[in-house]
């Protein structure tokens, strides 16, 4: 944590150098209030969860503080919201660690968090509640407080997925039915979970959000697979998948204009916000190797630069090698979450960690590669990194819930080496 507290302030002030020739007036303020905040999570977890994992934390700090500076550098009015944000996100981790006691009574409430989840799914859509937001319709609001329910509802997803697929593992796994020469699944198996899954495509569908709804299909096919082990689940999803873009390129103008930008972001540079990719590209090669130095990159140019883009500000004046870091911070935040998830106690604490990590991965790799171009441009924030307050918080739920998830196989492995101690 202090690692982490130290790079942060020495790229603050950098930034401000860089930017503005001189220390930053607030260096003490801005060191006091991440340390305090960033303790405030540790002392909760060092009271609530003890034996959790003692490297997810440090990480998160890191890459709030990386994407914090950024923001602060290019709009400072949205860097103290983020520091709002961040303490809020700091409060419900705590929040979450004191009340969610053991993870694995959550699997009582299965069809709960299905009607959950798909409540705050739709909850944009109900008139005069939801509202849109450059062509999506995520936003709902609460006087002047805007929040994206999507962002809980994928938490949520996860947890009835995760329930359902440990309950129904052994048939979801096992061929019993004949279809001429060959056995296959119990269709009757698959009917629930298509169904959840469909609903939630097709509520996102109508939302306009095509990323969250490629980021829940994407989890759902990891899940079956990881649940399985047959690779026919992936044959089928790879499947939906073409099927599924092909429709979307019929049906959605959004999916349309993104598949296009994709394919040739160059032929639109004089269109509003169309040049995000082509700008976001210039601002990558002027970074080179080792950056353009904090402060001094000129990616403000680039539409939603604290955002959308923001990898792309790291990329310039950070370079390859800040790009090089960042993806090693969310590689080691993913093994670590899939090291949580071997050690969990139950297939269904095994399952939800593993989606829970999929999930930061997931959006890490949608958003980074649709900024390289290595695939279509989605919007999805950075995790820990991007400007958002709802997103922030969701990261660090899932924060909370993976360490609780490792609290409970540390303190159980650590309960059978002392019970094994004592019998011999």
């Amino acid at each position: 944590m202090a690692l982490a507290w130290i790079i942060t302030t020495a790229f603050y002030v950098l930034a401000f150098l860089g930017a503005q020739g001189k220390m930053p007036p607030s260096i003490l303020l801005f060191l006091a209030g991440i340390v305090l905040i960033s303790l405030l999570m540790h002392f909760a977890i060092a009271r609530y969860a003890p034996n959790a994992s003692e490297i997810l934390l440090p990480i998160a700090t890191l890459l709030n503080g990386i994407g914090y500076v950024e923001i602060a550098r290019w709009d400072p009015a949205e860097a103290r919201n983020q520091a709002l944000w961040f303490l809020v996100s700091a409060v419900g981790l705590a929040v979450t660690l004191k009340v969610v006691r053991h993870v694995r009574d959550l699997d009582r409430y299965r069809y709960l968090t299905l009607v959950a989840a798909l409540a705050l799914l739709a909850a944009p859509l109900v008139p005069g509640v939801g509202t849109t937001v450059n062509g999506a319709r995520l936003w709902i609001y609460f006087g002047p407080f805007s929040f994206q329910p999507v962002e809980i509802a994928k938490i949520l997803l996860i947890f009835f997925f995760a329930s359902y697929f440990a309950a129904n593992r052994d048939l979801l796994s096992t061929p019993t039915q004949r279809l001429g020469p060959r056995r296959i699944v119990p269709p009757k198996v698959l009917v629930p979970i298509f169904v959840a899954w469909g609903l939630s495509i097709a509520i996102l569908g109508a939302e306009n959000d095509l990323g969250f709804a490629l980021l829940i299909f994407g989890l759902f096919i990891a899940l079956l697979w990881v649940t399985t082990g047959l690779k026919s689940y992936v044959l089928l999803g790879l499947g939906l998948l073409v099927g599924g873009a092909f429709m979307a390129d019929q049906l959605f103008y959004q999916v349309q204009t993104r598949i296009s930008e994709w394919l040739d972001p160059w032929s639109v540079v004089n269109f509003t916000y169309s040049h995000q990719l082509a700008f976001g590209w210039f601002s990558i090669a002027a970074g080179g190797i080792t950056g353009t130095g904090l402060g001094l990159g000129q990616s403000g140019t680039v539409p939603f630069i604290t955002s959308d883009m923001i990898f792309a500000a790291v990329a310039e004046e950070l370079g390859f090698l800040g790009v090089i870091l960042t993806l090693c911070l969310f590689a080691a935040f993913v093994g670590e979450g899939f090291r949580i998830a071997q050690r969990a106690s139950s297939d269904f604490l095994r399952l939800t960690a593993t989606g829970l990590t999929a999930l930061i991965g997931f959006q890490a790799i949608f958003i980074m590669a649709g900024v390289l171009r290595l695939l279509p441009f989605t919007g999805i924030t950075l995790p820990f990194m991007a400007y958002g307050g709802s997103s922030l918080i969701a990261n660090y739920l899932v924060v909370a819930i993976l360490l609780r998830i490792s609290d409970e196989g540390n303190s159980e492995k650590r309960g059978g080496e002392v019970l094994a101690v004592h019998l011999a």
